[in-house]
């Protein structure tokens, strides 16, 4: 009776510190997606409120990429919490979340290639930058990259259909790609488009860094604005491999989780933090805080809008007296 008892208090505790970690996890992801949200709506307000920016392909190209990192990381901190939540969800439910998740996932590295080819533009060819990098035309790269990277959610999505029965999407599964699309043909098509367009994505950033670096050591006038260009494709780089992590994880998460099953709540937090939250964290920091011009405008409009606040409590406590 005693062992009994024991055995309830144990488990009781065990459930409670479960329940207190899960919390406390589930707090802190909402907590910090709100944070570069809140970021992420300021940059975009700024953009729209100025007209400088918006017939800017330098500026267009980076609010779409903040739009479709700020998207992601909503999509995926749902995933997350739904996981907890909800141990099952319905296929009808999951479908759409997982097919936006993993198109807005896609689509960073091509709008990073993008961005780098147009500082190579700039800064090797300043002469040709007007006719070369207009808006009509970086519009047309955005939908070019938006329809190449939903490709391979709607072929995944043809190829359940083919090959699940109707019962399965009447079904309720763990809502995670590999569960939705499980059909071994998808997974095989998804390595083969991975590898070659993030190999056309490095090449890419190799190609204009190196070209950028040689244009540093040949000017003579404007070598601050070369250094910068060049860090900045440099920072691509960066961010391109924290990317990258996304398509390493999941065979990495599964085999760690494999090893280590009594801490696969604990991986999936840590791999949740390293490939979703803190690559999303640099794109503002990296681009918003760095370009001086937005960097100005963004301050003022942030700082307007809290004077604006503040400045509402005394003319509501003048009229009520």
């Amino acid at each position: 009776m005693q062992v009994q008892t024991w055995s309830c208090v144990f488990s009781s505790r065990s459930l409670e510190t479960i329940f207190a970690n899960a919390l406390t996890k589930n707090i802190m992801a909402m907590l910090v997606w709100l944070a570069i949200s809140v970021i992420s709506v300021s940059m975009v307000q700024t953009f729209l409120q100025h007209r400088v920016f918006y017939e800017n392909p330098r500026y267009i190209m980076f609010i779409s990429m903040v739009v479709n990192d700020a998207l992601q990381l909503s999509l995926v901190t749902a995933l997350y919490v739904v996981s907890y939540i909800f141990r099952k969800v319905p296929v009808p439910v999951c479908c759409p979340l997982v097919m936006t998740a993993v198109f807005t996932t896609r689509s960073t590295p091509l709008i990073l290639a993008g961005m780098a080819v147009e500082r190579f533009v700039s800064i090797c060819f300043p002469l040709h930058y007007s006719q070369t990098c207009t808006v009509p035309r970086t519009l047309l790269l955005i939908s070019i990259i938006l329809i190449l990277t939903a490709a391979p959610p709607v072929t995944d999505l043809l190829i359940t259909t083919l090959t699940e029965p109707p019962t399965f999407f009447q079904s309720a599964i763990f809502c995670d790609h590999s569960q939705l699309f499980r059909h071994s043909s998808v997974y095989y098509k998804n390595c083969v488009f991975d590898g070659l367009y993030l190999s056309f994505v490095v090449l890419t950033l190799l190609y204009t860094y190196c070209r950028i670096m040689l244009t540093a050591r040949a000017a003579s006038a404007g070598l601050a604005s070369v250094n910068r260009a060049r860090n900045t494709v440099l920072l691509h780089g960066v961010q391109l491999m924290l990317c990258m992590l996304a398509f390493v994880v999941p065979s990495l998460q599964a085999a760690l989780i494999s090893l280590f099953p009594l801490l696969s709540l604990e991986i999936r937090y840590v791999f949740f933090l390293l490939v979703y939250i803190i690559p999303r964290f640099l794109s503002p920091v990296i681009y918003g805080c760095r370009d001086e011009l937005f960097r100005k405008y963004w301050i003022r409009n942030v700082s307007c809008r809290r004077h604006r606040v503040v400045g509402v409590r005394p003319t509501c406590l003048k009229a009520s007296r």
